[in-house]
């Protein structure tokens, strides 16, 4: 998306996160006769925060604006038939232009949007990213199609209430071990610890000594003082695997001193 508005060599605005008034405040300034896309993402990938996806797009009309959703952390695990979070609350009707990935919950390679035939027709001839990047292998298109398919199903609904139950479940174990997870709704679960060099490490070990991969996260990716580790448990992780990964933090945040919460 980054790469996207500022290649487009157009003029932007950033409105707070998750922020509906700062937003109406650009909005309202601008040209209304001119045309205007609001971008955002419906679940954000490092805090996991949802946004006030019928808000935005209401307002975005409002002002004459286009939207742009995208739902790449959101797709195949929200919705009846895995379509993403807008259409879990039913609005994604709401939606001028979504974006979703093949990776991720579909498990493979690739991406796309979804629009009006129009719009993607000029995507299709303007978009250099697009036209200069090599087909999808076949082999990949027909693996997409049948995940896209499994995940729209009842072995799809049926995977999603497992996820919703497994990454419910490592929040609380967390929790009641003291570490200081970051409030979200969403499936992902980060823990804050504020230090590049410590997140590092974090990683590190639990790789090293207990064979537990996580994802460190640092700066740019979020801001300093935000670092944190970033957990997404999958309908296939146990409660013993959970006790597994408590009991391992537990370890280095011994051994690296870090600070746990009270309730």
């Amino acid at each position: 998306m980054i790469a996207g508005i500022n290649n487009s060599r157009m003029p932007k605005f950033i409105f707070r996160h998750n922020d509906v008034d700062h937003l109406e405040e650009l909005l309202s300034q601008g040209d209304p006769d001119r045309m205007k896309i609001v971008a955002f993402e419906s679940v954000y990938s490092m805090t996991g925060t949802m946004s006030p996806i019928e808000e935005m797009c209401d307002l975005a009309h409002k002002y004459n604006a286009l939207t742009f959703v995208d739902e790449v952390h959101a797709v195949g695990l929200y919705g009846y038939h895995g379509a993403g979070l807008a259409e879990e609350r039913g609005i994604a009707h709401k939606i001028d232009i979504v974006s979703g990935t093949l990776g991720k919950a579909y498990g493979l390679v690739g991406g796309y949007i979804a629009s009006s035939g129009p719009l993607i027709d000029v995507v299709r001839s303007y978009g250099s990213g697009l036209i200069f990047t090599t087909s999808m292998p076949p082999s990949t298109a027909a693996g997409a199609n049948v995940s896209v398919k499994v995940l729209a199903g009842e072995e799809g609904r049926a995977l999603r209430l497992h996820h919703r139950a497994a990454y419910t479940m490592l929040r609380e174990k967390l929790l009641a071990g003291g570490f200081p997870v970051m409030e979200c709704p969403s499936h992902i679960v980060p823990v804050h610890i504020g230090d590049p060099l410590k997140a590092r490490l974090c990683m590190d070990m639990l790789m090293e000594n207990y064979k537990i991969y996580v994802q460190a996260i640092n700066y740019p990716t979020v801001p300093r003082g935000s670092e944190l580790l970033r957990f997404v448990a999958t309908p296939y992780h146990t409660p013993d695997m959970m006790d597994y990964l408590v009991d391992a933090l537990n370890q280095v945040w011994e051994t690296l001193q870090l600070t746990k919460i009270h309730c």
